[in-house]
């Protein structure tokens, strides 16, 4: 029988993400960043997200966020772009709903940008008017049928 030589289990490893109430201070972006939003996961590291400059890009989310910081289609996040590559960049930071409210208020983000609510570029029933999924009929209507 091998001795066991690690110090613990899956579940010492899934209690490492204490940490996650404090207050991170806010960052802001540089030259060779952009804000972005994710669109869609595509799996394998990757995701596809909407830069705030109107271009879409294939976003490779780096090794010291993989499988510790969990990214959804319609999050904000940061990427750094590349110098030989447009179409791609590199996931550096995802913001916290909260971040990314403060991020909007203070002008970083336009104001047609959605913040996590669900899917990017879904539409709110709220926002349009009559979205409703069943017909009304009135009782003049039913007494014919």
């Amino acid at each position: 029988m091998p001795k066991n030589k690690g110090k613990g289990g899956k579940n010492r490893k899934r209690g490492k993400n204490e940490a996650e109430d404090e207050k991170r201070e806010l960052v802001f972006k540089e030259d060779g960043q952009e804000y972005a939003q994710v669109l869609r996961m595509l799996g394998n590291g990757r995701c596809e997200a909407l830069c705030i400059d109107g271009t879409k890009r294939l976003c490779h989310i780096r090794g010291k966020m993989h499988k510790k910081v969990w990214i959804a289609s319609g999050d904000i996040i940061l990427v750094g772009l590349r110098d030989y590559q447009d179409d791609k960049a590199d996931v550096i930071l995802k913001y916290q709903p909260d971040e990314a409210r403060l991020l909007k208020a203070y002008g970083e983000l336009p104001e047609n940008v959605r913040l996590n609510e669900g899917i990017a570029g879904g539409m709110d029933e709220e926002e349009e008017g009559g979205g409703d999924d069943y017909i009304e009929f009135e009782d003049e209507d039913i007494d014919r049928i």
